[in-house]
């Protein structure tokens, strides 16, 4: 059974068996996500209804897991929380297998593709192929959307049984404006209900004689769609559907049936193909030493860390490729904790719609997870990643630092961010600017990334990892760069530190720059790799 729709809980698990501080910090969470990532305490104080002070000691929890950082009077989420997303996506593997499929289709059609799962009576995104325009698709992955104002949801709800229908009027009479999906527009007046329903109950109709459905203009004017089930070739049942998304200045609904439809369903035979023939994942290695950083952080930060809601957040971390399902033991073993600890936590997210249990006495993870921190963060380009890295950087060796990337044809390097220094003499280059690749520290760093032979100068960069420029582009200016990584190892971008002679020499550059940058660089790659696992990060 899926997730938990927004308005729901679960009664089958008993109060005195969930852990407190784990369903306050859950909640914590799902407030900063609905806020788009970011909320000051006195307003995740407001939001959740918790004493200022345990809003406090859950904030200080989370910042010291990088679920969150404190930004000034902020509480911003932090692109390590996408791990317990990231756990789901990897157990469910459909992103994964059928991803390349949904690009592919994206590029030929030159239109928006998404894979959705059902949530209950929502549906949510697990993978999306976006084009660039200035009126394009919003959505991200693990918002969740209202079944009956999607053509995905017409097509899940052929599979309903009486007591999905039962759920989804109950959650209908009481969200008749769809409050409780913040990704789509709330409706305009109650008084449409009754008529919408109807028109719901009839497209399911359409949808499970058709075998495809439509979404015409259902979530707001001028979005239309056309979707196609996937199904699991060992159950035959939908594992997801794939959709693609315009609007109606590029297609009428009618258009989508006609022109689109064809080879979507071609793509679709080409997915399930994928499913059937694949061979079972290979387990990846579980996580190690959870519960014994839990119990250092407490030692260290004593009542301010709260230990049962970091060590619950460890449970679906637990899982991911090849560790789909998993026993309670399985669970104890990945994450250290006693039996009794992750049966709880294991209980508590059942009860906040996290974890379903099976039939065979093991336990999975649902789609609800990508509620905890992900949509917000799904879209993040890389120097909005950088950024909090940077202004550490620069606080920590009073001196300018910057991020940038190359430009398509490889001369010149573009600024995408950076942080400056209070001096009276420093380096100001604003995000955008543009100079010579080779004559700077951080174009020579991303041009030495390549297998081909390089002349001396970059070689001897590729070599030694680092590029350090002495008063080439300008008098006085020294720069020392270091390239940052994507997960298949390239250098995607640079990151540099500049001074003025007067101030460094070549050598303190070398040991006592250089450390602090491969450390910060190393920082800005970890949110990197985390953040790009399952959706596409933007360099610039």
């Amino acid at each position: 059974m899926p997730a938990k729709s927004a308005v729901e809980t679960d009664a089958r698990v008993e109060a005195g068996e969930t852990v407190g501080p784990l369903l306050r910090g859950v909640g914590v969470l799902r407030r900063l996500t609905e806020a788009g990532g970011t909320l000051s305490p006195s307003a995740l104080e407001r939001a959740t209804g918790l004493a200022r002070s345990t809003v406090d000691r859950i904030t200080a929890t989370l910042a010291r897991m990088d679920y969150v950082r404190l930004d000034g009077r902020d509480v911003v989420l932090a692109p390590r929380v996408m791990e317990l997303g990231n756990a789901y996506l990897a157990a469910l593997r459909l992103p994964e297998l059928l991803g390349a499929h949904a690009d592919a289709l994206a590029d030929e059609l030159d239109e928006s593709v998404s894979l959705a799962v059902a949530d209950l009576d929502g549906i949510r995104f697990i993978h999306q192929a976006t084009r660039r325009r200035a009126m394009s698709v919003s959505f991200r992955i693990g918002d969740l959307l209202p079944a009956e104002r999607t053509a995905p949801g017409a097509l899940f709800a052929t599979e309903w049984t009486q007591p999905d229908w039962t759920r989804w009027h109950t959650r209908r009479a009481k969200d008749p404006t769809d409050e409780a999906f913040p990704a789509v527009p709330p409706r305009q007046s109650p008084a449409e209900r009754q008529a919408d329903d109807s028109a719901f109950v009839q497209r399911v109709e359409q949808a499970r004689r058709d075998g495809w459905a439509v979404d015409d203009q259902l979530i707001e004017p001028g979005l239309v769609a056309v979707s196609v089930p996937v199904r699991d070739p060992r159950t035959g049942r939908l594992a997801c559907v794939a959709s693609v998304v315009s609007h109606t200045s590029r297609h009428s609904a009618t258009e989508l049936r006609g022109s689109l439809l064809p080879r979507l369903r071609t793509a679709v035979t080409a997915m399930e193909t994928e499913l059937r023939t694949v061979p079972p994942p290979r387990p990846g290695p579980p996580p190690s030493g959870l519960a014994t950083w839990t119990t250092a952080s407490k030692h260290q930060l004593g009542r301010d860390f709260v230990e049962s809601l970091a060590r619950g957040l460890t449970v679906p971390t637990a899982f991911g490729e090849g560790r789909s399902a998993l026993s309670l033991s399985d669970v104890a073993r990945a994450t250290g904790l006693a039996r009794a600890t992750a049966r709880r936590a294991l209980l508590t997210h059942e009860h906040l719609g996290l974890v379903q249990a099976l039939p065979d006495r093991t336990f999975a993870l649902t789609p609800r997870v990508l509620d905890l921190g992900f949509p917000p963060l799904s879209r993040t380009p890389l120097p909005r990643l950088a950024e909090p890295h940077l202004r550490a950087l620069a606080t920590r060796l009073h001196e300018p630092t910057a991020l940038a990337v190359l430009t398509p044809d490889g001369t010149e390097i573009q600024y995408t961010a950076g942080a400056g220094a209070s001096r009276v003499l420093t380096v100001h280059i604003t995000v955008g600017a543009r100079l010579p690749a080779a004559e700077t520290s951080l174009g020579r760093v991303l041009l030495a990334d390549t297998d081909s032979p390089l002349p001396p100068t970059l070689a001897e960069v590729r070599a030694q990892g680092y590029a350090l420029v002495d008063e080439e582009l300008e008098s006085g200016l020294r720069s020392i760069a270091v390239p940052v990584r994507n997960r298949a190892g390239r250098a995607v971008a640079a990151l540099n530190v500049a001074t003025h002679a007067a101030r460094r020499t070549l050598e303190d550059c070398v040991h006592e720059v250089l450390p602090a940058l491969r450390e910060t660089a190393a920082h800005i790659e970890s949110d990197l790799h985390t953040a790009s696992r399952f959706t596409p990060i933007p360099t610039s």
